[in-house]
């Protein structure tokens, strides 16, 4: 395996902003072959998937890296639950300094805010069982401590059914709690106490962690990163712990952090040996990181971002995207992209290669549909919007040259969206209910909050009916939003990506916006 550190991954790539980067070489020259890179891309493009970005990592290079327009090389992706990793190696850090022990008691850490009565399994509950997700508790904490201020006084005072450690179960606030017990043994964020040990010595760009009321990073979710940057985690990680000739993280600590810890548990009606064969939910859970099949180990987030390590083959797979079939999204690695990685540099296909470049270069999510002309009759409109739960209260919109320009007034700020017409324009936007969130997974608080990084586009459906596509490239949602006008009106309609993927789960709340033209 060959240890790399920034400067030799800095000068193996070259990028394109704002959307498309590609390695130096041809995936070859790194033992990838570029039809087996090819072979990958045509099943994601006609499976129910929306990638957003790729990178591989072979023998300590990129081989490949290649992001979706609008999506871009320099901009950071909401991770979900491949934070959780993250939180993992801060515990690693403050394991290996000396400042907590694996069986310390959770607990102790907070005396102040302990229920006044601390059950037998309260009092048992170490901080591994935090790590491997066997707190015991009978279903994830998450959605109910982030409805309060206090999120540590919550998680303890929740009742923990089993023994701790004898049962697994997905908890993102057990996370929590282990980036709240490592801010209060070094006095500071998770994302400030991994900036000296971990980031900077990677040399990866500034993160941006969501906090709790109390100012604790959430740890099981709220991390954004760029690609590249979670393919240098993985990196990290392949290297156990090793980067620019220094051991950051004790070998021993990565090794015993991503081995198997405790097994999850068949569903219903399932078998676990079948599961075993075709599934990579139930090859064992480690300290905040998983198993894989093939003897790989990864972290992953929420509609399918992922940083996959496979030591046997010295490649890191790194992907960010939007879609429910996240098993389907690591068949497709295991299927097409792990037959072909060989262990040293390969002859050159020149067609495929060649075919590959071309493709990277012309990556793109598609375009709302629809024609570019625009109607006269609504080429500047000024609207007063009826009274809605989103606060507008006036509506501009001004078609011009192959854009639509929309300034939404909630009394006293004016939200501008800027979106193209046949193409992507960028820009930010802070109005309310943007951008989508998935509540049933992190909960309702969301802190600090950021404008949202934007990329719009629009068509004509018809002569009356206007539909754009906002898409958050920071997160990995979407917003269509269609203007329909009357003779003196219009009416603003949105559909976020989460209600499109699981509207059962998670309707769309905001309101249809209603206006009359002003005179």
């Amino acid at each position: 395996m060959r240890q790399i550190g920034w400067t030799a991954f800095a000068a193996g790539c070259d990028g394109v902003f704002p959307g498309i980067a590609f390695a130096a070489a041809a995936p070859e020259a790194r033992g990838v072959p570029s039809a087996a890179v090819n072979a990958f891309l045509d099943a994601a493009a006609v499976g129910a998937f929306e990638l957003h970005s790729l990178v591989v990592m072979r023998a300590g290079m990129p081989a490949v890296r290649a992001w979706w327009a609008p999506y871009r090389a320099q901009a950071p992706h909401s991770l979900y639950s491949l934070s959780k990793s993250f939180t993992s190696t801060a515990v690693g850090f403050a394991v290996a300094a000396g400042k907590l022990k694996l069986t310390d008691k959770v607990v102790d850490f907070f005396p102040e805010q302990k229920p006044a009565q601390v059950s037998e399994n309260l009092a048992a509950l170490n901080v591994e069982h935090l790590l491997t997700m066997s707190v015991g508790q009978a279903g994830d904490a998450a959605p109910v401590i982030t409805h309060e201020q206090d999120w540590v006084k919550t998680f303890l005072a929740l009742p923990i059914q089993s023994p701790p450690g004898s049962v697994f179960l997905y908890n993102s606030a057990a996370t929590y709690m282990l980036s709240a017990i490592v801010q209060k043994l070094t006095g500071e964020r998770v994302v400030d106490y991994l900036r000296t040990r971990l980031f900077d010595p990677l040399g990866l760009p500034p993160m941006r962690w969501s906090e709790c009321p109390r100012g604790i990073n959430t740890g099981g979710w709220g991390l954004s990163a760029t690609t590249d940057a979670i393919s240098k985690f993985g990196q990290f990680y392949l290297q156990k712990g090793r980067w620019n000739g220094k051991q950051l993280l004790p070998r021993e600590w990565i090794e015993q952090a991503t081995s198997f810890k405790i097994q999850p548990p068949p569903g219903p009606g399932q078998d676990l040996a079948q599961l075993k064969k075709d599934s990579d939910w139930h090859q064992g859970y480690a300290y905040q990181f998983w198993r894989c099949r093939h003897d790989a180990f990864r972290g992953d987030g929420a509609f399918g971002q992922f940083c996959i390590v496979i030591p046997a083959l010295d490649a890191v797979v790194a992907i960010t995207s939007r879609t429910l079939d996240m098993q389907g999204v690591i068949n497709l690695v295991w299927e097409h992209l792990l037959p072909g990685l060989r262990e040293a540099a390969q002859p050159v296909d020149r067609a495929a290669s060649d075919h590959l470049r071309t493709r990277l270069a012309g990556l793109a999510l598609a375009l709302p549909e629809g024609s570019a002309a625009s109607p006269q009759a609504v080429a500047h409109r000024d609207f007063a919007i009826e009274s809605n739960a989103l606060g507008v209260r006036g509506l501009t919109i001004a078609f011009d040259s192959g854009r639509c320009r929309l300034g939404f007034d909630t009394g006293g700020k004016l939200h501008t969206i800027d979106c193209g017409i046949g193409r992507w324009r960028d820009g930010e936007t802070e109005l309310p209910g943007t951008p989508p969130e998935w509540t049933e997974v992190v909960g309702t608080y969301v802190n600090p909050r950021h404008p949202a990084k934007i990329a719009a586009a629009g068509a004509w459906k018809d002569a009356n009916t206007f539909q754009m596509r906002w898409r958050y490239y920071e997160t990995p949602h979407l917003d269509e939003v269609t203007l329909h006008f009357s003779d003196d009106g219009v009416e603003v309609s949105f559909l976020n990506s989460l209600t499109q993927m699981a509207a059962a789960v998670h309707p769309e709340t905001r309101p249809v916006l209603k206006g009359k033209a002003r005179s």
